[in-house]
């Protein structure tokens, strides 16, 4: 009767599920610190998506506020203060474009077809400009992305190493002695996989994104330029 309770006992103390926390507690010490690595790489990652988002929305809000009011606005001197270019990049567009009809006309507009050239060359400059200084951002994303599942696959072999050892030390090849090194290393796998994963997702779908808001800031260039050349024409 008593051996009957003990194995009755040992059964329903047996878990019933896979515990991530059990798992990462009796891990190893190698593979324990792969785990909270690639924790703080996957809180990162989604740190970077949510404020990305954030930061692509009010960008483009604050550009198309811009574009609208700079076609509507006879004073672009005004429009193009220092205030206004801050952390607007169809400001600063067009602000570079502006700037060289200054430097053209104060150095004496002789050539037009040059001066129009230069014109196009500033904003096109600065148009590349806002589009590298979005896509700097995403650096982080795409590296965690390519090396995150290599750096949990690193504790798997770690934690299927120290198995293989504990094999060795009791001289016991049964799956219960297996299984939990096991678990523990392929748990490192799951959660590179876990941060890699949303990381290439947001970096594929952020570079669309980026693509598609730089289009739309040479689009508004190329605007300005027929302006600023039906300007010089008319001087």
């Amino acid at each position: 009767m008593t051996v009957l309770s003990l194995l009755a006992a040992s059964t329903t103390s047996a878990p019933t599920r896979l515990e991530p926390l059990q798992l990462f507690l009796d891990a190893d010490i190698v593979v324990q610190l792969v785990i909270i690595g690639l924790l703080l790489a996957s809180i990162w990652v989604w740190t970077l998506i949510v404020g990305f988002t954030l930061r692509l929305r009010n960008l483009r809000t604050k550009s198309a506020q811009f574009e609208e009011d700079f076609w509507e606005n006879d004073d672009v001197e005004a429009l193009l203060d220092a205030r206004r270019r801050k952390d607007n990049p169809s400001a600063r567009v067009a602000a570079a474009g502006v700037t060289e009809l200054r430097r053209s006309h104060k150095a004496g507009l002789k050539d037009t077809a040059a001066a129009r050239e230069r014109v196009a060359l500033a904003m096109e400059g600065q148009v590349a400009q806002e589009a590298d200084t979005l896509a700097e951002r995403l650096g982080f994303l795409a590296t965690t992305g390519s090396v995150a599942p290599f750096v949990g696959l690193f504790g798997t072999v770690w934690g299927i190493m120290n198995s293989f050892f504990q094999i060795g030390q009791q001289q016991n090849s049964s799956l219960a002695v297996v299984a939990p090194g096991i678990s523990e290393a392929l748990f490192a796998t799951a959660i590179g996989l876990f941060a890699a994963i949303p990381a290439v997702i947001a970096y594929n779908r952020f570079s669309g994104k980026i693509t598609s808001y730089e289009a739309n800031l040479q689009r508004f260039a190329d605007k300005v330029q027929a302006w600023i050349s039906r300007e010089m024409e008319s001087t």
